[in-house]
């Protein structure tokens, strides 16, 4: 990946593995915008997008760059760490249910969004939106299950149990998604570039690893 061009770094992440931290730090350290499954699914309830609505957006490139940027900073603004880990944990629909069409249309956003900048996504699928971009880079980030669930239970006030059952119910769907979506489990190793694991490792460190690796 050649950080002077425009570039698209994608990071899959385990629940409590601290991935969205990671991912939110590095675009802080590459001075770039950074994105997430949560907030393209915002955007999109927002606007009302279907494929067909983005595409007449795209037809006044203007006006769909200006309004997005509009809404991505507002809604970043009010993003927490702990709005976020309440989304995961308890299974709401902003990131659960997913249709076809919903698919369809969160891949074009995406699509459209590095096409205009450099950028930082997290997302389930990210690794297969970009397959073909020119110059990407596909991290996922893993964690010993006592890490995830130790970081969950500090993050939630939740039970070990608790946190156990909020992953393992967060695994199982987002294995489902990536299989139903992208044929491949988010698992298989072949579809990154690096993979970290956070044992023994702060953000910062994971930061530092990535930053490395592009050079």
């Amino acid at each position: 990946m050649d950080k002077k061009q425009k570039f698209v770094i994608t990071i899959n992440r385990e629940l409590g593995s601290g991935g969205r931290t990671v991912g939110r730090k590095l675009a802080e350290k590459l001075n770039v915008s950074f994105y997430d499954k949560l907030l393209i699914r915002e955007l999109q309830k927002k606007f009302n997008l279907s494929v067909d609505e983005i595409e007449k957006m795209k037809a006044d490139k203007h006006q769909w760059w200006t309004e997005f940027k509009k809404v991505f900073a507002a809604t970043a603004q009010n993003q927490n760490e702990l709005w976020y880990y309440q989304m995961m944990t308890t299974g709401s629909e902003i990131d659960f249910v997913t249709t076809d069409d919903m698919f369809e249309a969160e891949k074009e956003i995406l699509l459209k969004i590095a096409d205009e900048e450099s950028c930082i996504i997290a997302g389930r699928s990210g690794f297969f939106v970009f397959a073909n971009h020119p110059n990407h880079l596909n991290v996922l980030i893993q964690a010993p299950m006592k890490h995830r669930v130790e970081r969950i239970m500090q993050k939630q006030e939740l039970s070990m149990e608790e946190a156990e059952k909020a992953i393992k119910k967060v695994d199982d769907m987002r294995e489902t998604y990536v299989k139903k979506y992208t044929g491949t489990s988010r698992y298989d190793t072949h579809n990154y570039d690096l993979v970290i694991n956070m044992e023994g490792k702060t953000e910062d460190e994971a930061v530092d690893l990535i930053l490395s690796y592009i050079g």
